[in-house]
């Protein structure tokens, strides 16, 4: 195994050169060509179903989307282990883990990165780039289908845009967020956004703009909606 780690190393170099294009006209920006508009990933719409083999902690294991039927999951795609800002995101989301935890929602992060590239880089110090041990998968996507399924593989770059994807317990696709290589994500946003589903599912309410747990929703009817609205414009 040290062995696998060692040639894993000695390719960083060259797997950081892919994360950070460098553009210099808008015509540059236009080359890029993301996978199909026509991906299966839509809201209200079942998710895509995913399998593919994880690193989870120290093992392997073979995943899929129905193994986690009756829970929320927080799929979180990125563009490749050993680089800049895909560490900031996991070692976040990896602190807030048990957050998501108490609300019945599992994260998966997911690159087009090896199982065994995955491995080495919970083995890597944090000090020197790498995310350390996490209690979540971090699912590969070597051949690049669930990329293509949720429509955010980069072609021309051969990773994934930092797509984040939010399915409820009844495998329904509620939130799609998608951000640029160099564009790293909110987890509490993400966190709020778990929350907010769950209001809705709780209370039959709808969530105004900045609603946080423990904030009022808002009926969704012309009368009823007025207790809200007196609320924060009196």
């Amino acid at each position: 195994m040290a062995g696998i780690f060692t040639s894993l190393v000695r390719k960083v170099p060259q797997l950081i050169s892919i994360t950070t294009p460098k553009f210099n006209t808008l015509s540059a920006l236009r080359t890029l060509s993301v996978s199909s508009p026509l991906c299966s990933a839509r809201v209200r719409q079942p998710a895509p179903n995913f399998e593919g083999m994880a690193c989870i902690e120290d093992n392997f294991k073979k995943i899929k989307l129905s193994d986690y039927a009756g829970k929320y999951v927080l799929l979180v795609f990125y563009p490749l282990d050993f680089t800049f800002v895909c560490p900031t995101e996991l070692i976040a989301l990896e602190q807030m883990y048990d957050e998501f935890h108490k609300l019945d929602c599992e994260v998966i992060a997911i690159s087009v990165d090896s199982h065994y590239t995955h491995l080495a880089w919970q083995h890597t110090p944090r000090d020197q780039g790498g995310v350390g041990k996490l209690r979540f998968p971090l699912l590969s996507d070597i051949n690049k289908n669930i990329a293509k399924d949720y429509g955010v593989l980069l072609e021309d770059e051969g990773v994934a845009l930092r797509g984040m994807f939010l399915i409820d317990s009844h495998g329904l696709l509620r939130v799609t967020q998608i951000n640029d290589l160099s564009i790293g994500r909110s987890t509490e946003e993400a966190l709020r956004l778990v929350g907010a589903i769950k209001a809705v599912e709780e209370f039959g309410e709808v969530c105004p703009a900045n609603w946080k747990t423990g904030s009022k929703t808002i009926k969704p009817d012309p009368v009823g909606s007025k207790e809200y609205f007196k609320t924060v414009h009196t």
